[in-house]
């Protein structure tokens, strides 16, 4: 995999901020993914079918990239049981701290909220701790 340059980290943050600022002042809405996976069964009107496009953009960007001249992963080398696990634990930590990474590290910090600045240090700092267990503890590499 290819180390990202911090030209490439600032790149990034600019597109997830003016996608998160479209979404605000376009349909009023934030862009907290696991708030609109959630929601999505309680999509029932059209006005709310918006969800299920959002979530489809998300599915199919990743083909379009591709199509771009963007190299994707070729191999994960991570076991199923491992992402399965760290995929409930991430549900978990999202429904314990009332949202996830997008909804509170983009979307509640630019909104000031100091409840979502509180919940960015927490799960940035676990994620960090983390790291630093599985590298240097376990002798893995993530």
């Amino acid at each position: 995999m290819t180390q990202l340059t911090l030209l490439d980290s600032i790149f990034g943050g600019l597109i997830l901020s003016i996608a998160a600022l479209f979404m605000l002042f376009g349909i009023g809405k934030l862009s907290g993914i696991s708030g609109i996976f959630y929601n999505l069964k309680n999509s029932k009107s059209p006005s709310e079918h918006w969800r299920i496009v959002f979530i489809l953009g998300l599915v199919i960007s990743p083909f379009f990239a591709h199509f771009l001249g963007f190299s994707l992963p070729s191999s994960i080398d991570v076991s199923w049981p491992a992402i399965i696990i760290g995929g409930l634990l991430v549900g978990f930590g999202t429904r314990m701290g009332s949202g996830c990474t997008s909804g509170h590290g983009i979307c509640g910090i630019g909104r000031l909220s100091m409840r979502s600045v509180v919940a960015t240090i927490i799960f940035m700092s676990t994620g960090l701790i983390t790291v630093f267990i599985v590298n240097n503890l376990l002798s893995s590499t993530v």
